[in-house]
């Protein structure tokens, strides 16, 4: 078959069937197997969205709530769904506190590993709940309270979950931006959020380089329109101590006079964070997520959808700039319970491309969570698994990837270096958890179909539309939308801009969420996705996913990475570009077209 079109199947090439029993390609754990039923599932899948009241009750039990809810749901504004009306609560005690009363203080909470700086910090849930209690007092003498904001602007260290929940302790709103994000970046997000405080590191480390935040927050100061906040400086004085400036404190001689401060609960509908995330242009989108709900989804997922127990060490290789670090390297695992692990490094140069390894069996890791251009990275530096031999991988049961397409060599790759299946799972920030995945907690088999990201995990009722919004077939490529309501835990608007909101999201297919992924589902309901919308490109009349191009690409043994784009065409409207990185210097061959010509068809294979 020649291409992908939006009317046509393409099993052949996207997914081997999911009736096939044969496992053709050499791997261990790659079997694209019949489907098998998932009792559990099916039975909790159905209540979600038949009796979503019912099933998010129960499901809220797993969070400590100061006053208990008067209604589960209320779906009378669509898209402003809310959840658990009149509950009220707070995120640092059921991230925190709760856990010391039920005798885990002793228990580690993060371990924070900075092969750069030489150091492994381990931080029980007691010291945690000492230091952020003190820090909450701060910002209370600071006047902070309800709905105010806090700008977070810091690298992946202890002290930036520490200052997230310190601020949540006080029912405030917290905005963590990216560290190391340019000046007129972070202005335009203090323009918009209007912080009564910012608290910043003094600095970061790149594998070359220190990166001065207080230099960049400086001159965001020189470029902001609003009142100035003040600032509270960590200094981080073994790599770099800033120069305070007016309205600047330092965190450790503000921490030494103050007070332990208790939790503020507050409404379960009241603001815990903004996001800030990409946009087009003019005012910033700020992602709004609200507490209960939140707090709700990412506790039940830890153990319904990765599986963990009460004794896991849990991995996230993110940032806490980004909606995973939030979820999964904050919330999630704090909120179970369990040891979460920050890695402040690169997959390679950090110093080598062995560290991933090394930090599995050093701390015993159980689950990693990261992106398919982390295990690229390392693929490209250890072919042949040299580097994994030297540590164990014991303790290791799973690794998850999403944020972006993980092609099947990587895959295939990953599972033999680390000795687990690699699973995939799709979110988006919106979100703020998984929408696809498998649920490891309900019993499911952890054998996904190629190149699938799971089944819609309960609350998510999955539709593939086509462009005349009448829904797709099986393995008809089509727009995925979710069908209203969200469950809990997704974005509830974008802060200050309620039309904005709408007309993002909602506009183009009313009563569904609009994802704005291109992709499609197999006959037993798994979801394949392909692209974003705008990562679909049309070739002569012919709808070509990007990713499956770059996917033919990547089955050659020499290439690591590539990249498939649309360029303009006067014939044929558009036509594919594909950029591709090797394993070593090896020029150019004739291969990538061959491949591209007997798996896509000629017309394609001229055009990469």
């Amino acid at each position: 078959m020649s291409h992908i079109s939006s009317k046509m199947s393409f099993s052949p090439l996207i997914a081997v069937n999911s009736k096939d029993l044969q496992n053709t390609d050499g791997s261990d754990y790659i079997i694209n197997c019949h489907h098998i039923s998932c009792p559990k599932y099916d039975e909790s899948y159905k209540e979600s969205l038949e009796n979503p009241e019912k099933f998010w009750g129960n499901v809220a039990q797993c969070i400590d709530w100061s006053k208990p809810w008067k209604k589960v749901l209320d779906n009378t504004k669509q898209p402003f769904t809310k959840w658990f009306i009149g509950g009220e609560l707070n995120a640092c005690y059921n991230a925190v506190d709760r856990h010391i009363l039920a005798g885990n203080g002793n228990k580690v909470a993060l371990i924070h590993d900075s092969p750069q700086t030489s150091t492994i910090q381990k931080i029980t849930y007691n010291e945690l709940l000492k230091k952020v209690s003190l820090l909450a007092g701060v910002l209370a003498n600071m006047g902070v309270g309800k709905g105010d904001v806090v700008i977070i602007y810091m690298p992946l260290i202890p002290e930036t979950i520490m200052a997230i929940l310190a601020t949540t302790r006080l029912g405030a709103i917290h905005s963590v931006v990216f560290g190391g994000f340019a000046a007129n970046e972070l202005a335009i997000r203090i323009n918009h959020a209007k912080p009564k405080v910012i608290i910043a590191a003094s600095c970061g480390i790149e594998p070359s380089k220190i990166v001065r935040y207080t230099d960049m927050l400086n001159g965001a100061m020189n470029l902001i329109s609003v009142k100035k906040p003040q600032c509270i400086i960590f200094q981080r004085r073994n790599i770099w101590e800033s120069p305070l400036l007016e309205d600047q404190f330092d965190w450790d001689e503000v921490i030494k006079r103050s007070k332990p401060h208790p939790c503020e609960p507050v409404e379960a509908n009241a603001p815990l964070y903004i996001m800030y995330t990409s946009g087009t242009t003019g005012q910033p989108k700020g992602i709004l997520r609200t507490v209960g709900g939140h707090l709700v989804a990412l506790c039940w997922t830890m153990k319904t959808v990765y599986g963990m127990n009460k004794d896991s060490v849990w991995w996230v290789a993110s940032d806490m700039g980004w909606v995973v670090g939030h979820s999964y390297i904050c919330y999630g695992p704090l909120l179970y319970g369990i040891t979460s692990v920050m890695y402040e490094g690169k997959p390679d140069r950090t110093p080598d491309a062995a560290q991933y390894f090394r930090v599995i069996d050093q701390h015993n890791v159980n689950a990693l969570f990261c992106v398919p251009t982390a295990l690229r990275i390392i693929r490209r530096a250890d072919p042949d698994l040299s580097l994994s031999r030297k540590y164990s991988m014991k303790s290791l049961k799973t690794i998850f990837v999403a944020g972006e397409f993980c092609d099947y060599e990587t895959k295939i790759w990953a599972e033999k270096a680390f000795k687990v299946p690699i699973l995939n799972n799709w979110w988006q920030t919106e979100t703020g958890h998984p929408i696809t995945a498998l649920c490891l907690g309900y019993g499911h088999n952890p054998g996904l179909p190629k190149y699938s990201t799971g089944l819609p995990i309960p609350g998510y009722h999955i539709d593939i539309l086509r462009e005349n919004s009448n829904e797709a077939e099986a393995h008809e490529l089509g727009r995925i939308v979710i069908k209203l309501p969200l469950p809990p835990g997704c974005v509830s608007t974008l802060y200050h801009n309620d039309k904005k909101f709408k007309e993002i999201y909602f506009s183009r297919y009313p009563g569904y969420y609009d994802t704005m992924d291109v992709g499609y589902k197999d006959e037993f309901g798994y979801v394949y996705v392909m692209a974003r919308d705008d990562d679909v490109i049309n070739v002569a009349g012919h709808r070509l996913s990007t990713s499956a191009l770059e996917d033919v690409i990547l089955t050659h043994s020499d290439v690591v990475d590539a990249a498939v784009i649309g360029v303009p065409d006067p014939t044929k409207g558009e036509i594919p570009l594909c950029l591709y990185i090797m394993k070593q210097d090896i020029k150019y061959n004739r291969r990538c077209i061959g491949i591209c010509r007997d798996q896509r068809g000629a017309s394609e294979a001229r055009l990469c």
